[in-house]
């Protein structure tokens, strides 16, 4: 399996607010982020079914998930990749995904990749953590796991800025950016 490294761009700004959307779920039940959002934040994760990086640590995102929902930050994934071309993403797989990693959060079906290309997000995953008022308090890595170093997923990136987020302390500084397979852009579709 082809799996180039691709690191986030950051193109959303520490502060910038969460570009509105409303996706289907895989049985086409729409989602706004109105509707998702968590009273003390929103963690969007870009992901999708077939990439290394995401299968990683989607077990442990699925538990985290969980722990974030009982501190009041809800967390929605999106899947962009063009499942023309990379059909084992389509959102009749998306929901065999969710269920086999533990996902009872919205995972979302981003067709047009509008969504994507809202908040620059280049690669799967890649995360983005907004507080209350939906401004982006953190983007970057889950942590320094990657399929081919060794190390097992422990979320200490993520964690870190969650627990900033909570505690009203400053996001981490400098964080690294999320690295993983790059967005499937359909042809003619990719950001310039």
């Amino acid at each position: 399996m082809d799996m180039a490294e691709t690191p986030s761009t950051f193109m959303l700004k520490p502060g910038a607010s969460a570009p509105d959307f409303t996706l289907p779920d895989s049985g086409g039940t729409p989602h706004a982020l109105a509707q998702v959002a968590g009273d003390k934040g929103t963690l969007v994760v870009f992901a999708c079914n077939h990439c290394p990086y995401v299968i990683l640590l989607a077990g442990l995102l699925g538990q985290a998930a969980r722990c974030m929902k009982d501190q009041g930050i809800a967390t929605v994934a999106i899947s962009s990749n063009d499942v023309e071309n990379y059909p084992q993403d389509s959102p009749d797989k998306m929901a065999e995904f969710a269920r086999e990693h533990g996902w009872d959060f919205p995972y979302l079906y981003d067709e047009s990749q509008d969504v994507a290309k809202a908040y620059g997000a280049a690669c799967t995953p890649d995360f983005f953590l907004f507080d209350g008022d939906r401004k982006l308090f953190y983007a970057g890595q889950f942590d320094e796991s990657r399929p081919k170093n060794g190390r097992q997923p422990d979320g200490a990136d993520l964690f870190a800025a969650v627990a900033a987020l909570l505690n009203g302390e400053a996001a981490p500084a400098n964080p690294r950016p999320s690295t993983g397979c790059n967005i499937k852009w359909k042809p003619g579709q990719e950001p310039r």
